[in-house]
């Protein structure tokens, strides 16, 4: 039997997507070449933004299309589904849709009856039930309720088979209430994984041949969890634990990042701790939002624009190779053109690798959904200069490591030259060069020789 995944949105849906397919393949299941031909199609779905599940209810629309196909109904538009006409020319296939994530958690009341085409609604605390589903639909059962009342339970394993790098979920869930963002509402209170669970899966992962693990939560450095003899451990100390276990078992594994961190929990003991550890990347994306500390107190952010500046100052003190990353949102209720400049001075005085920036967009629910908005039109243009300074900054950031040479994890070959590999250095920057293909999986020395867009070009020393 077969299977395919559709996946939206932030790296946790694609880590726990990783986790689920695990099943399949455990079961004997094989990956489809496309939803129009799989016995089971998940999509794993994002609530973070309207654009978001807007995408999603096309897709849905889409896949109510295909079940018709499928079922050989004479209502069913077989000419914009011909490879599922085909596969179906011998008489009906069902097709088990599987409806998972955020979106689905937002909507679990009533997504099942504005979609009939779903089999099963997969909330935040249902995904445990994968199996059983899998089984009902081996044994050939209707479709039956999840039970989505009980705390979150991790995944054992978020791999993709064949990848070098690799996720591991380490804490769960938000208790920060942004206002204008569902997170907290849709993945629950924060919990954390407990340590030896954690560096179970870095061995299981090491067998796997990853090379590069991020760990993540949706706030991930204010996990909390617990040892094998039940002390506490902060995040410094996980990631000091991660680094003394990588070490002591001679793993290949040779590079642990993370992400998403907030602001006011990135500590000095986490930037000590990355300071002294060559296997954790100093590569941290560190959200910041907003320049001006009005809106970032409207956004119930809990720190200030002086604050961050003085934690960015720290980490630079600290790690001068750091890259820095974040995210930047404009547009937000409130915002006056004085706040956007706060936000393009900022943006100046820390000089960001790159970011993610976007404009606000309500989220029902949320508090900032009832304050008043400004035009759409506004928001744009503001973005549009946030995003024009972003580009000449990542530009001079990047240029600055011309002549240098880099360790680099190759991952695959290029798609732009098939002669060429890529990889991706510890700062999360890629890198064409030319080398044999048996180097994919490996780390090596290139020197870093030019700039093109986004994408360095180097020659491979060793």
């Amino acid at each position: 039997m077969t299977y395919f995944f559709e996946t939206y949105g932030c790296e946790m849906n694609i880590a726990e997507s990783a986790a689920a397919e695990q099943l399949f393949i455990a079961r004997g299941w094989k990956k489809a070449a496309s939803a129009q031909v799989c016995d089971v199609a998940v999509i794993n779905s994002c609530s973070i933004r309207k654009t978001a599940e807007e995408r999603i209810e096309g897709r849905l629309g889409w896949y109510s299309g295909l079940k018709k196909v499928r079922a050989c109904r004479p209502d069913a538009k077989a000419k914009l589904l011909e490879e599922a006409a085909e596969y179906v020319k011998d008489g009906p296939k069902p097709l088990t849709l599987v409806f998972m994530g955020c979106m689905a958690e937002r909507l679990r009341e009533s997504i099942k009856k504005d979609w009939p085409c779903i089999d099963y609604v997969v909330g935040t605390f249902a995904k445990h039930h994968f199996g059983e589903i899998i089984d009902a639909v081996e044994e050939k059962r209707t479709p039956f309720a999840l039970d989505d009342t009980e705390s979150y339970k991790f995944a054992s394993l978020s791999y993709e088979p064949g990848s070098f790098s690799c996720f591991v979920p380490i804490m769960h869930g938000c208790n920060n209430f942004c206002t204008y963002c569902i997170v907290p509402y849709v993945r629950g209170r924060e919990c954390s994984r407990p340590v030896e669970e954690i560096l179970k899966e870095l061995e299981v992962l090491n067998g796997y041949g990853v090379r590069d693990v991020t760990l993540l939560g949706q706030n991930v450095n204010s996990y909390n969890g617990s040892d094998k003899n039940g002390s506490s451990v902060n995040f410094a100390g996980l990631l000091q634990r991660i680094a003394d276990y990588l070490k002591e078992t001679s793993s290949s594994i040779g590079w642990v990042r993370f992400m998403s961190s907030h602001p006011k929990d990135l500590t000095d003991d986490v930037i000590d701790v990355i300071s002294k550890n060559d296997v954790l990347c100093r590569h941290i994306h560190l959200p910041v939002q907003n320049g001006s500390s009005k809106i970032l107190s409207a956004m119930n952010r809990k720190y200030t624009r002086e604050q961050y500046l003085d934690l960015v100052t720290r980490i630079k003190t600290a790690m001068p190779d750091v890259s820095l990353t974040t995210d930047i949102m404009m547009g937000f209720p409130g915002e006056t053109e004085e706040d956007v400049q706060a936000t393009l001075d900022l943006m100046r005085q820390v000089q960001y690798e790159s970011a993610m920036m976007y404009y606000y967009n309500p989220r029902e629910g949320t508090p900032a959904a009832k304050m008043e908005q400004i035009p759409l039109e506004v928001k744009k243009e503001r973005l549009q200069r946030v995003i024009d300074l972003q580009l000449e900054h990542t530009h001079i950031q990047m240029s600055r490591h011309i002549g240098e040479t880099a360790k680099v994890l190759v991952e695959s070959v290029s798609r732009d030259n098939k002669a060429e590999l890529l990889g991706k250095t510890a700062r999360n920057e890629k890198v064409a060069f030319a080398a044999e293909k048996s180097m994919i999986g490996s780390f090596v020395t290139v020197k870093i020789t030019e700039l093109s867009g986004n994408t360095y070009r180097g020659v491979l020393l060793s």
